[in-house]
């Protein structure tokens, strides 16, 4: 799960061609070209919704996306993760950016788990639950290292495993390194989820440790935003006829979060390491790339 962005340019086109240009040889021309002439950012820019707008989610859920956000739905969006070497499935339902330089960017998934009963929340232990993290990611490392990938390491709770039952909000956050590194500001992936009657949507914000503090807040409004819809409530579930999901709560921390956790570290692990060389370049383009993902705004003010 550890990816990180810097949202005025959609960094990751800087990374995915490791800029071609080098941070310091960079020149604002040259940048600000590049978005333009890459088919996948220009059908990013095309179908970008900026807040404050309704963000529909399948016959599901919805989300108030408020103003100062983009959304990137999720046919745009899987191009973006595959230029990440980042896989996608039926259950991705797009990305959202700040529409600011601040360093993270957030994946949305719907899962058709079904009805997840929530008994558990009222009894689990959190060291258990960082230790079944643990455990899951190291048997993920196998994986990993068979792709020629480093395996990782789960750290610390960031912010322990809480959840809101009149809600049905989960949040919880780890720290991830590399297994054995000297990693000095390791990735975060602060995990939240709301439940509904049929699954549960997730959004997982990836930033780095030294900026967590600061960006949560952005994860937590946009859980916030998110409203199953009428039928498709938590409170809806009809136990004749509603299929149970087959795990319960703490499974979304412990089990099923350790295999997405294995496989999306690469994409931050990739990021992290390049982050200086990303950041300059974007500082170079970010005048350009700013004014390019708000459509041009400030073009069309001055030719008016």
């Amino acid at each position: 799960m550890t990816r990180r962005f810097t949202a005025a340019a959609v960094a990751a086109w800087l990374a995915f061609s490791f800029v071609t240009i080098h941070a310091e040889e960079a020149a604002p021309a040259q940048a600000e070209a590049q978005p333009a002439e890459d088919p996948v950012w220009a059908a990013v820019n095309a179908a970008k919704q900026a807040g404050p707008t309704t963000v529909q989610f399948r016959d599901q859920a919805s989300l108030q996306l408020p103003a100062g956000y983009v959304f990137i739905p999720a046919k745009e969006g899987k191009a973006v993760m595959d230029r990440m070497g980042n896989q996608t499935d039926d259950r991705f339902l797009g990305l959202i950016l700040p529409d600011s330089d601040a360093e993270w960017f957030v994946t949305l998934d719907y899962e058709p788990a079904g009805y997840i009963k929530d008994d558990d929340a009222k009894h689990w232990d959190a060291d258990e639950l960082l230790q079944s993290l643990k455990d899951g990611t190291e048997a993920a490392n196998e994986h990993r290292q068979q792709m020629g990938i480093a395996p990782i390491e789960v750290s610390r709770w960031i912010e322990v495993p809480a959840y809101e039952a009149p809600t049905h909000r989960l949040i919880w956050a780890a720290e991830v390194r590399d297994k054995g590194g000297a990693d000095q500001d390791p990735s975060v992936n602060y995990n939240t989820y709301v439940l509904g009657r049929e699954g549960y949507v997730s959004l997982n914000l990836i930033t780095a440790a030294s900026a967590i503090e600061t960006h949560k807040a952005a994860a937590r409004e946009l859980l916030g935003a998110i409203d199953f819809n009428s039928g498709k409530r938590y409170a809806d579930f009809n136990a004749s006829t509603d299929k149970v999901a087959a795990y319960g709560l703490a499974a979304l921390v412990g089990g099923v979060a350790a295999k997405k956790l294995g496989l999306l570290a690469v994409v931050g692990a990739f990021l992290l390491k390049f982050a200086k060389l990303i950041f300059i370049a974007v500082v170079a383009a970010g005048g350009a790339i700013v004014k390019f993902f708000k459509g041009k705004r400030e073009e069309a003010e001055s030719a008016s």
